[in-house]
């Protein structure tokens, strides 16, 4: 049974969670956006609609958690009370810890996720190394492994793109995994992942090694939103010339737009110039100029994002030997993950999804270095 000092760094550990997650802030800053919600035209804008109740059921969860995990801690310490009065088993009182001490380490797992892409979807993508059959075959069993781990943590999930192998497996899958901090989880995966077994397709029988590499990003809404700061931003008019008429030749309908973008990395300025002649009418050239200026924008984010992950995959190293952050070692029944010491001998555990030890080392270790 449990001691009175395990019970002690119990209640510890949940009143210091109150204080990190700041519970009583957020209690108010959640009336507050709950009163956002019941103005009379609060759904006449559904899509800032949408955004506000994603808030207010964002700022739910911590407080819903917390409580959760308080109430468990209350109840663990009166078992504790009523097992001195024989009111209730040794037993009892353990299982009591148990459940205490899982809902506890999970909301502190949960707090280490503070990146703001941590709390989004996840797009995991998986291929399969050099090795042909045999690494094809590990890589579905990967693609089966996180359909499990997603499935057992309520996530939603879809398979956007699958290549099969040539005689068994999978030589590449994407899947686009949904739910409350998918990616702030899943990202610990990203990587080479490395299998040693008695090959089924080998006829000899042979102990093999294969690999397979892990690549996960945050899936980032649809809604996206393109900022252009008015301050940047000057007009000049002009006459169109060319055919279109009187008004075009004669008026000064042509816009000329000139936005200042400053690169958020390098901090150097550039004039973007946009001219528009499309309409005889000024008003329309400008909502076009606009609508251009807020495409180059876009495609400029566009371009930092994959400049970003492209600087990730060069620093990936090539799916061989050496390179692995996890191996599988079904003979030895051993599941060891290199970069944290973290090992498990539940190898037919670990391929029916159950990762969240990995997960909570890696997390443990790295969630405060940017560079993990």
């Amino acid at each position: 049974m449990i001691t009175t000092d395990q019970l002690k760094n119990t209640k510890e550990r949940v009143e210091a969670l109150r204080k990190y997650l700041n519970i009583d802030a957020r209690r108010i800053e959640l009336e507050e956006e709950q009163l956002r919600t019941q103005a009379p035209d609060f759904w006449d804008d559904a899509k800032r609609a949408e955004e506000q109740m994603k808030k207010v059921k964002g700022i739910e969860k911590w407080i819903t958690g917390y409580e959760e995990v308080k109430n468990l801690c209350d109840e663990l310490e009166l078992s504790l009370e009523f097992c001195r009065d024989n009111l209730v088993t040794e037993e009892e009182v353990d299982r009591a810890y148990a459940k205490t001490t899982e809902a506890l380490e999970a909301l502190e797992l949960r707090n280490m996720l503070r990146q703001e892409e941590d709390a989004m979807d996840c797009v995991l993508k998986i291929n399969s190394g050099a090795g042909g059959t045999e690494s094809q075959d590990w890589a579905q069993m990967l693609m089966r492994m996180y359909l499990r781990y997603a499935e057992a943590h309520g996530y939603k999930t879809r398979i956007s793109n699958l290549q099969d192998g040539d005689e068994a497996g999978i030589k590449t899958c994407t899947i686009e995994i949904e739910g409350d901090f998918a990616y702030g989880y899943l990202k610990s995966e990203n990587g080479v992942h490395r299998l040693v077994r008695v090959s089924p397709y080998n006829a000899q029988g042979k102990r093999m090694t294969s690999f397979a590499s892990v690549f996960a990003s945050p899936l980032v809404d649809d809604n996206i939103e393109v900022y252009v700061d008015p301050s940047k931003i000057s007009w000049d008019t002009f006459r169109s010339s060319g055919a279109g008429g009187q008004n075009v030749n004669k008026v000064e309908t042509g816009v000329r737009l000139r936005y200042m973008y400053t690169d958020p990395d390098t901090g150097e300025t550039e004039e973007i110039l946009i001219e528009n002649t499309e309409s005889r009418k000024q008003l329309e050239n400008r909502e076009n100029a606009m609508r251009l200026l807020r495409s180059q924008l876009y495609d400029r984010a566009l371009q930092k994002r994959r400049e970003a992950q492209a600087k990730i995959e060069a620093g990936k190293k090539k799916i061989e030997w050496g390179s692995q952050i996890r191996s599988y070692v079904f003979d030895d029944r051993r599941v060891k993950d290199h970069r944290t010491g973290y090992q498990t001998s539940d190898v037919g555990g670990v391929m029916d999804g159950k990762i969240d030890g990995f997960i909570k080392a890696y997390l443990m270790e790295f969630a405060d270095n940017e560079e993990a």
